[in-house]
């Protein structure tokens, strides 16, 4: 039946918002993009990594290690504390071992990032109200309940939408000034968290297209129901 497909997208899309929502520092492994340093240096035979990730809350720096004539040293990594916005700052300079960089990622883009947990709650809702849809003592799907879950649906996906291009134009422009000002020294890798939001987009358009599915049906049986005299 197409009314229970409903909440299965529903479900899949907010689990997926979830953990976006609480990703790096919260969820170390969840992340929106990665900064990489490899520095070296002829003299004495050195050499410097380091790594940085960020989420929607903030940032965690790796363990700096830092390698002088064959001799490691290494730094404990850091995370930074859970608030919306943020920037390149010192504590992540020091770990990639780079100067110069405090515009790169800009404190108002990031705290867009905040429209996340807004959509997984929009997400929540629907899926709540989508289980009351269908109900075991009637055949039928419960047209009220089928109509609020499209319209909530409906919301979340246009701004889940609209974070996945978000996530894409931040972190491109991240790439973008990175390949800029660091002529190679960083390189950036794309997170995890930006293709969940992409599966979370596709999960809440598959949901709409299955409750408009299911009230088109609805409508063609009650309507055969209703001509044969049955209403």
């Amino acid at each position: 039946m197409l009314a229970a497909v409903t909440p299965f997208f529903l479900f899949v899309a907010f689990l997926l918002l979830l953990l976006v929502s609480l990703s790096l520092p919260i969820i170390k492994s969840i992340f929106l993009f990665q900064l990489t340093a490899n520095a070296s240096a002829s003299f004495l035979d050195s050499s410097a990594s380091g790594q940085a990730r960020f989420g929607v809350w903030g940032y965690c720096t790796s363990a700096v290690t830092v390698e002088v004539v064959g001799i490691d040293h290494e730094t404990a990594g850091q995370c930074s504390a859970t608030h919306l916005g943020y920037q390149f700052d010192s504590n992540v300079a020091k770990a990639l071992h780079v100067s110069g960089f405090s515009d790169t990622i800009s404190r108002s883009l990031s705290a867009v990032l905040v429209l996340h947990p807004i959509a997984c709650a929009l997400t929540f809702l629907a899926l709540v109200t989508s289980l009351f849809i269908t109900s075991r003592r009637s055949q039928y799907i419960s047209r009220p309940a089928a109509l609020t879950t499209l319209g909530i649906a409906l919301l979340a996906a246009v701004i889940t939408t609209i974070i996945f291009l978000i996530d894409v134009i931040f972190v491109a422009v991240v790439r973008h000034r990175i390949n800029d000002e660091s002529h190679g020294v960083l390189q950036l890798s794309w997170g995890n968290a930006v293709w969940m939001a992409l599966g979370a987009t596709i999960a809440l358009w598959g949901a709409i297209v299955s409750d408009c599915a299911s009230l088109c049906a609805f409508g063609r049986r009650f309507g055969r129901k209703r001509a044969d005299g049955r209403y």
